[in-house]
């Protein structure tokens, strides 16, 4: 390619040459198109996988397995392209056999340096939107007319009972909720079990100040963005009730105050028996897909601390946490430095209580304002949206970037936050506070995606603890509890009327142990985390969140959770790929996670 042509030239040339390449399966043709360093991120449009794919072995091996299935065609460009500093990047769209696609490309110096391809529907199965919407009114005279309200019930009276579900998702939260919207979108008939009253309890249990920490525009759900005048910053019983609604207006089959006790998958039937217990009385599901959407986070880690029996004030963990109101004038210990240790901690502040923060090891703050203002705010923000970046754009756009090169797109932003909040640093470090930016500085997003915690984006309780109203011990862990006290391992013994221990929650698969067995948890494996051989998240390198939002070594069980922007774009992939499974598409899975930790 001649160095001189546009963007938009290099572009349309490399995708006219790749789509040549690929119909004759000409793989040398296609690598030479590549560059050394290169990575392909596929949402399951080539791989029926959540994979990437990194150097042109590794690109070549993919090829060399899916192209006979996959048969991709008709890549265009859409748009114009655009350079900065040296890569061409484009949108385009593309097909395959059985799907429509579309992908992010970038190159440098003509040839591909990352490259995404997702799916966007099934061709023979596409959701009813637009101009496929369903039409509502069903006009002219019928005898016997069954209203949409009737047939609504009548579907909520029978699956479950008379019918069975294809799906069922454990958890009735954000999550589970999002995800079965996409599956009702799709004809796929889906129960949500949850064990709340009420959909949105998940986040109206929760202590009363908290609120989310990401803005409003990273959290719409599938379908449905919130108002314009949604404040940037929800409060949880807003969230709550959002939900709640949402649950109602999308038709979901939501069983609430329904308990999971067991489930095991029926080899021989080739589906689940999932047991619940409804209103009293036990219900026998058989769905032939299971879906645990629990949460991000495991089971609570609650650690076991010599002398916590003898404690004569009350001990819980921050899950359990009802809200400072009755604690003001009281002693608290806040064991933890992350999300909500802060939160708790500030909350029991303000509610009059004399707080001191326990941290073990460091941790990574970045303050709200800056985090949105460096890092979320050219993709989510009202500057954005003004932009013409769709929450889709935005969405795709981060998925884009492949998790082995995440550091170095993050790492500047993080280092403009640390320069512009020198000042606050330095207060927090001259109170005792210990801070990082990360294992390799590369900021919050990397220590989420590696390990779920580690971090707290600071709306207010940071500056209580660098002004001392908060006090702080650090570097020290809760070595014995007493009648009426702890005694740090520093030797420091503190009063105690209340003992919070912010000490987060294990695997996702500690679930799949609970509901289904310790052996089906050890088969599929550690969920979350990178492998990117850092603080509790090993290695090897995996390149993916492990079992996230794809297939597992257990046949039709599948873990889907993260934040709400994950869950809202990830759910879109495993709702494609379960309706996929119902409708008998093939889905030869490449690249199937391999197991390398247990828990």
């Amino acid at each position: 390619m001649m160095t001189t042509s546009t963007p938009t030239q290099q572009v349309n040339q490399w995708l006219t040459d790749f789509d040549a390449a690929l119909r004759k399966q000409d793989l040398p043709r296609v690598m030479a198109l590549f560059q050394d360093d290169c990575y392909w991120r596929d949402l399951i449009a080539f791989t029926w996988n959540i994979r990437t794919v990194e150097g042109k072995d590794e690109i070549q091996s993919m090829l060399d397995a899916t192209l006979d299935e996959t048969r991709p065609e008709n890549w265009q460009m859409e748009g114009e392209a655009s350079e900065s500093e040296g890569v061409v990047e484009a949108w385009m769209t593309f097909e395959t056999a059985v799907a429509n696609g579309k992908g992010l490309l970038r190159l440098k110096d003509g040839k591909c340096w990352t490259l995404l391809t997702t799916m966007s529907e099934l061709k023979d199965f596409p959701e009813p939107k637009g101009h496929k919407r369903p039409k509502g009114a069903e006009h002219g005279a019928t005898r016997n007319r069954r209203s949409w309200l009737e047939r609504k019930q009548e579907e909520e009276r029978s699956l479950g009972y008379e019918h069975q579900p294809y799906c069922v998702i454990i958890g009735g939260g954000q999550g589970g909720i999002g995800l079965g919207a996409r599956l009702k979108q799709l004809g796929v008939p889906t129960l949500i079990v949850e064990r709340n009253a009420r959909a949105g309890d998940s986040w109206r249990n929760r202590y009363k100040s908290l609120c989310l920490h990401d803005p409003v525009w990273y959290d719409h759900l599938p379908y449905m963005p919130f108002p314009e005048t949604w404040p940037v910053f929800s409060p949880k019983d807003k969230i709550g009730d959002w939900l709640e609604m949402y649950t109602k207006v999308m038709e979901l089959n939501y069983w609430s105050s329904t308990q999971c006790q067991s489930a095991y998958f029926d080899e021989i039937a080739g589906e689940w028996v999932v047991r619940v217990v409804r209103h009293g009385e036990e219900v026998v599901l058989r769905p032939q897909q299971l879906i645990l959407a629990t949460g991000m986070s495991g089971m609570p880690n609650v650690p076991e601390i010599p002398g916590a029996e003898s404690f004569k004030g009350q001990l819980h963990h921050s899950s359990r946490h009802p809200g400072g109101e009755e604690y003001g004038g009281k002693r608290c210990i806040v064991l933890g430095a992350n999300n909500s240790a802060h939160d708790i901690a500030g909350d029991l502040w303000e509610n009059g209580a004399d707080v001191t923060m326990v941290q073990r090891s460091s941790t990574h703050i970045v303050k709200s304002d800056s985090l949105m203002e460096e890092v979320l705010g050219p993709l989510y923000s009202e500057e954005a949206v003004e932009a013409g970046v769709t929450t889709s754009k935005a969405d795709l756009t981060f998925a884009s970037i492949p998790y082995k090169v995440l550091p170095d797109f993050q790492r500047p932003a993080f280092d403009v936050i640390r320069e512009r909040d020198a000042e606050f640093y330095q207060r927090l470090e001259d109170a005792g506070f210990l801070l990082d930016f990360g294992a390799d500085d590369s900021g919050l997003f990397l220590k989420y995606l590696r390990r779920g915690s580690g971090y707290y984006i600071d709306v207010g309780a940071s500056e209580l603890i660098a002004n001392g109203d908060i006090k702080l011990a650090s570097g020290v862990t809760i070595e014995r509890i007493n009648e009426h006290s702890v005694t740090l391992t520093d030797g420091t013994e503190l009063p105690a009327d209340l003992i919070v221990l912010a000490t987060g929650f294990g695997s996702m698969n500690g679930w799949a142990a609970k509901l289904i067995s310790q052996e089906v948890a050890d088969k599929v494996g550690k969920c979350w985390g990178l492998g990117s051989n850092t603080a509790k998240d090993p290695g090897p390198w995996e390149g993916e969140l492990r079992n996230m939002w794809k297939p597992t070594q257990q046949e039709a069980l599948w873990f889907h959770g993260g934040n709400l922007h994950q869950s809202r774009h990830y759910s879109h992939y495993l709702a494609l790929q379960l309706k996929a499974r119902m409708e008998g598409i093939p889905t030869p899975v490449y690249g199937l996670q391999e197991v390398h930790h247990l828990s």
